[in-house]
């Protein structure tokens, strides 16, 4: 039986979104491509009419991740208050891309490997655009200090075992971001 454009197309999109949230919960080795296809209610026998490798469905799902979490940051304290938060944390599946995959990534395809810098790339763009600052080289700095503090805080909360650390670690990181976002910048 012949299968619409339409039909392809829907398949293609269920795919990305099981992949999508096993490959940030589990991690890209602990998932297969039979475990792909399960979640996504199809047969691992049509894998390959859709994506030409595991590679490539990585590639695939870390774009279609980033296109779906790209939205705009009016106010970047008040995102990160919610990134920074016990529920964010503990949605693996759901979660921050660069976070749940970032280490990963770095032993992945060049190809998955350039979504993840364009992942970068535009966050920072976004995250500049939210800060407040006075000028492109201050919002810039901000923008990727707060990044780079938010990953970090984010990781190490979800590495830890003791829940009052990894709680301490989040609220502790959105304080000092907050703190360093009302002092005055030395360029």
């Amino acid at each position: 039986m012949r299968v619409s454009r339409e039909q392809v197309a829907e398949n293609r999109q269920t795919i990305l979104e099981a992949a999508s949230g096993l490959f940030r919960e589990r991690g890209f080795e602990a998932v297969s491509v039979a475990d792909v296809m399960e979640a996504a209610g199809l047969t691992h026998g049509g894998f390959y009419g859709y994506f030409k490798s595991k590679d490539d469905l990585i590639t695939c799902a870390l774009a279609h991740t980033f296109e779906s979490d790209n939205e705009s940051v009016p106010n970047l304290l008040k995102y990160a208050e919610e990134y920074l938060s016990p529920e964010h944390r503990d949605d693996l599946s759901g979660g921050c891309l660069t976070a749940g995959l970032g280490a990963e990534t770095i032993r992945q395809s060049v190809a998955a490997r350039a979504v993840m810098t364009e992942v970068q790339r535009s966050t920072i763009d976004r995250f500049s655009k939210g800060t407040g600052a006075t000028t492109p080289r201050e919002a810039r700095r901000m923008a990727i200090g707060t990044w780079a503090a938010m990953i970090g805080a984010m990781v190490l909360a979800r590495l830890s075992s003791d829940p009052e650390l990894s709680d301490e670690i989040l609220s502790e990181t959105y304080q000092w971001i907050k703190w360093t976002s009302i002092k005055k910048p030395t360029e």
